[in-house]
């Protein structure tokens, strides 16, 4: 998981206003201070889709193949399962392979993962999530673990659950839209502090790379450390800053589906995560990531701290985003 900071107290109360006036622009649940009907929101969530029981058991897939640092046989095996997974749902899929050399000078090879759904579309959506694991668990209070690889169940887990049940609701039934969904590798590798050295490498690679001439998604967002028991999810700054209009369609959407206990309106954390590459290719691209969570970069960040429920609010609002969608939103 990627860098996290609190930022000035003066500057969250800025960027709340700004999200307020972008939430003003548009949604039928906030008019006049409505709120959804709960059993409306309850409706609508069911009918889309997803299964976050579906997305659990993903996860206990992918962890049996052990941990994925890159080079590494669990890494290898899982990156071949989620290929087959993926053209098994309809999906076309798109790998990107290289080698990274590290700033100690270890060769890693590196495999980002994209799924295209109705890849025709000239419209598209973009979400990402990434596929490995920490080599080092720096945060265990247990000095005899802190230099083994993570098991990462909710980081850098839970979003291969998260894609796999979006893939099983596309395969079902088909966007109007075109999707990707982006396995990125090598987010979690490196050294996030006090300087960013081996991180981000494949959201970096394929913001150099993208799949076609001139790609540029509606909007993009990065999907990280989603599946904690205690989900709750705030607004991340830089995502404020650089596209606050796909924060305000994320949360809008979420205050729809009766789920505004679980995304909150309101900035706490700058995270620097995969989203920072896209940005700075200039895609609007933004971080949904719950920050507090107390078992990052530790060996406790196991399959019993991860929860179908967290998982199916989540995916009911990625794919309300996919099949709802308007470009002007």
């Amino acid at each position: 998981m990627p860098r996290i900071g609190r930022p000035d107290p003066r500057r969250l109360a800025s960027l709340a206003l700004v999200a307020l006036l972008a939430a003003g622009c548009g949604g039928d649940a906030a008019k006049d201070g409505a709120s959804p009907n709960a059993s409306d929101a309850a409706a609508a969530r069911r009918a889309l889709g997803f299964s976050g029981d579906s997305a659990l058991g993903y996860i206990r897939t992918a962890l049996a193949f052990g941990t994925r640092v890159p080079g590494s046989d669990g890494h290898r095996r899982t990156g071949d399962w989620l290929v087959a997974e993926l053209r098994a749902r309809g999906a076309e899929v798109v790998e990107q392979t290289w080698s990274h050399t590290t700033a100690d000078g270890t060769t890693l090879p590196l495999r980002n993962i994209l799924a295209r759904f109705n890849p025709q579309a000239t419209e598209r959506v973009l979400y990402v999530t990434h596929w490995d694991t920490r080599p080092k668990a720096e945060s265990d209070l247990d000095p005899t673990k802190k230099g083994l690889p993570i098991v990462g169940a909710n980081d850098g887990t839970s979003g291969i659950g998260l894609f796999l049940a979006l893939a099983d609701g596309l395969r079902a039934k088909g966007p109007t839209v075109g999707v990707d969904l982006l396995f990125v590798d090598g987010e979690d590798y490196g050294e996030f502090s006090p300087s960013e050295v081996d991180v981000f490498l494949g959201s970096t690679y394929f913001a150099a790379n993208p799949p076609t001439p001139g790609y540029r998604p509606v909007f993009a967002i990065v999907w990280d450390m989603i599946g904690d028991r205690d989900l709750q999810i705030f607004q991340e700054v830089l995502s404020l800053n650089g596209a606050p209009e796909v924060v305000s369609r994320v949360w809008r959407r979420a205050e729809e589906l009766g789920l505004a206990g679980t995304f909150i309106p309101q900035p706490k954390y700058t995270v620097r995560d995969d989203h920072v590459p896209l940005l700075a290719a200039g895609w609007r691209a933004i971080d949904v990531i719950d920050s507090d969570f107390p078992y990052h970069h530790t060996s406790q960040d196991t399959i019993d701290k991860v929860s179908a429920s967290s998982l199916q609010a989540v995916g009911d609002v990625a794919m309300a985003l996919i099949r709802d969608f308007d470009p002007a939103r």
